[in-house]
Formats: C-alpha cells, sequence, structure tokens
C-alpha cells in the first residue's frame, strides 16, 4: 500500500500517512454508508431523550462544542447533552474531566456512547470520519498544539467518533495523557490499513456492549 505524503502547515517538514488514495475513497464511502444507517437510530434516541429528559436531564438535548478538526480548522461537534450546562466552559487545558457535572442520565449515555451518536452528522457533512483521532476542544487544542511536540501532526486526517487512542487511553485527562494520546494517533495516522480500522471497530463495539465507556 502506498503511503501519501503531506505537508505540514506548509513548511518543509513533511509526514507519510498510511493507506492509498482508494483506502481513504473506500474509508470515506463506509463513513457515509454507515453514517446513513443510523440515522434511524438517531432520530429515535433524540425523540426518547426529549421525553426523558424533562425528569433525569433538563434542558436542551443536543449540545454543541467547538472542536479542532481536519488541518487545525474549527467545527462545531454535536453531541447529546450528558452534563449540566455552563455558559462558559471554565476547565483549563491540562484540567481533569468534571465527573460532578455529569447528569444522571447522562452517565448511562457515555456509558455505552450514545452521547456521541449525533457526531454521525458531522461525519455525513465530512467533518470527521467514524474513526480517527477524537477532536478536541477548539482553545484546548490550541495550547497543545503550542505545548506537545508531534500534537498537530494528529489533525492531517478527519478526526474521528472513535479511534485507537480512546479504545487504548479511553479519555485523556492533563498535559501527560495528551501526550501519550498524541503518540498513538500518530501511529494511527502511519500505520492505518483496513485490519487496524477492523481492529478499533470491534474493540469500539464491545465497549459500548459492555458499558465501559466513561
Amino acid at each position: 500500500m502506498t503511503n501519501i505524503k503531506r505537508k505540514i502547515n506548509n513548511n518543509s517538514e513533511s509526514i507519510f500517512i498510511a493507506g492509498n488514495k482508494l483506502f481513504w475513497i473506500n474509508k470515506r464511502f463506509f463513513d457515509i454508508f454507515v453514517s446513513l444507517m443510523l440515522i434511524p437510530l438517531l432520530i429515535l434516541t433524540y425523540i426518547s431523550l426529549m421525553l426523558l429528559n424533562k425528569f433525569f436531564n433538563k434542558g436542551c438535548v443536543l449540545f454543541y462544542q467547538k472542536r479542532m478538526g481536519m488541518n487545525c480548522s474549527a467545527f462545531y461537534a454535536i453531541k447529546f447533552r450528558s452534563m449540566y450546562s455552563m455558559d462558559t466552559i471554565t476547565r483549563k487545558f491540562d484540567d481533569p474531566i468534571e465527573y460532578d457535572r455529569i447528569t444522571p442520565l447522562g452517565k448511562i449515555l457515555r456509558k455505552i456512547r450514545l452521547d456521541e451518536l449525533p457526531q454521525i452528522i458531522n461525519v455525513l457533512k465530512g467533518e470527521m470520519s467514524l474513526i480517527g483521532p477524537r477532536p478536541d476542544y477548539f482553545d484546548h487544542a490550541v495550547e497543545y498544539v503550542k505545548s506537545i511536540n508531534g500534537y498537530r501532526e494528529r489533525y492531517l486526517v478527519r478526526p474521528g467518533i472513535s479511534g485507537l487512542s480512546q479504545i487504548r487511553l479511553g479519555y485523556a485527562e492533563g498535559l501527560e495523557a495528551t501526550i501519550k494520546k498524541s503518540n498513538i494517533d500518530n501511529y494511527y495516522i502511519k500505520n492505518t490499513s483496513y485490519l487496524l480500522e477492523l481492529k478499533i471497530i470491534f474493540s469500539t463495539l464491545v465497549t459500548i456492549i459492555k458499558a465501559l465507556g466513561s
């Protein structure tokens, strides 16, 4: 399989991305096909949460957050809201996840990763892939680009709903964990293949079935 060579921010430095053009075309078609198949589940879940939220998760059903996407561009990731609403995000880039803000219903959604389901809309729009490096909150990602060597490279491909670093590490909390996440994601970019994609998909399904999300 012939690797694709891409430059980083028009610098002389370049990085080899595993997979030829056909691989990435097939990956995109797979993303679109699976996302379209999941639309009925998305609609059904949305309607159910409209009713359940009144009792267990008061507030809006959907949550939009500015994330860093391919080539370090910004986009708004869509999720089912799993935390109590806040006007502004106060968590710093090296702070742990605010578990105390997770609602009772949100805990269930996160355990089975159902809070991520609306991101199939981001996939259909071309902003995300089913599999790839998880996109970080944009303001935090800007700080990581400045402080973590190799972090920028993980955005040479579309970010994913699930990815290699996510199934290996889970949610990365703090700077040290983000460095590990970045290294794993860069490994994925340089070594991705049909087999690796299938392994990530299988591991993600196991996480969902066993409710191992956090």
